[in-house]
């Protein structure tokens, strides 16, 4: 990103856009979406699909439609809703893969994820957002890459939507989702894309000032709320107690033998 070349910089700007490089060939390897799932029963880690093959009520579209602001930005602030998608969207004048396209091309993505990260880095969110997989190995991000240096961001969208890969995984209706998260003899599933991928590469998290470490001098513990001194507790009293240190007085060290008896016993003159 920092030493780019007269033509990287072009690809950068897709300024490539009309010159035809066909996809790179790669071979996928053996991870968790393309393993057979064996489910007992489902848990907490098997995704929630949200599609409208179904007739929805307002409130099962509205689920829907966070679901995708969910998969694509992580959060959607008000300002970030594309209002006119999700309307066309509840009209059924649009798919759930047009209101997708409408989100990866909006200014909010552009803004966050393409202007904010190598193309390299964007095609990895991409892949993992649109086909709910990681990228299967550098020659796939490669490959990617090219695409969106010869067409653009929106021919690199048209052809990940268009793709085989997404019509026989969500097709028309579907909600892209993180598939195979969980796999038979493994404790752990993978991690959520959002939790793995920050969404700025190490160059422009430099850059913006994060993240920032500040080291404390004194440990924080969490005590429970029902151990916590309530109002007019002695306890809250203590420190300021132990920091006054109050001291009496020395006793004094006289002998018997240096007193005056006679001039320090008062008498009637």
């Amino acid at each position: 990103m920092m030493n780019m070349n007269p033509l990287m910089k072009l690809c950068k700007k897709g300024a490539l856009n009309n010159v035809a490089i066909p996809l790179l060939q790669y071979a996928p390897t053996t991870n968790n979406q393309r393993v057979a799932g064996f489910e007992v029963a489902p848990g907490d880690e098997q995704p929630k699909v949200f599609t409208t093959d179904n007739l929805l009520s307002r409130t099962e579209i509205d689920d829907l439609i966070e679901a995708a602001y969910r998969q694509i930005f992580f959060h959607a602030f008000a300002w970030d809703r594309e209002v006119a998608l999700e309307s066309q969207l509840r009209n059924g004048q649009i798919t759930v893969r047009d209101f997708i396209r409408g989100l990866l091309l909006s200014k909010t993505f552009i803004d966050s994820f393409y202007n904010k990260n190598s193309n390299y880095r964007f095609v990895e969110h991409c892949v993992e957002k649109v086909l709910g997989r990681r990228v299967y190995s550098e020659r796939e991000k490669i490959a990617w890459s090219a695409v969106v240096m010869t067409k653009g961001v929106k021919g690199f969208v048209d052809e990940l939507l268009n793709s085989d890969e997404y019509i026989s995984a969500f097709g028309e209706n579907t909600v892209p989702y993180q598939r195979r998260r969980v796999l038979p003899g493994r404790a752990n599933g993978e991690l959520p894309f959002n939790i793995k991928s920050p969404r700025y590469d190490a160059y422009y998290r430099g850059k913006l000032g994060f993240p920032q470490f500040v080291w404390q001098a004194t440990v924080r513990s969490y005590k429970p709320q029902d151990q916590k001194a309530r109002a007019g507790s002695p306890a809250q009293f203590l420190d300021m107690a132990r920091s006054i240190s109050p001291r009496g007085a020395a006793p004094q060290q006289l002998s018997a033998l240096n007193v005056d008896f006679l001039n320090a016993v008062p008498y009637r003159k």
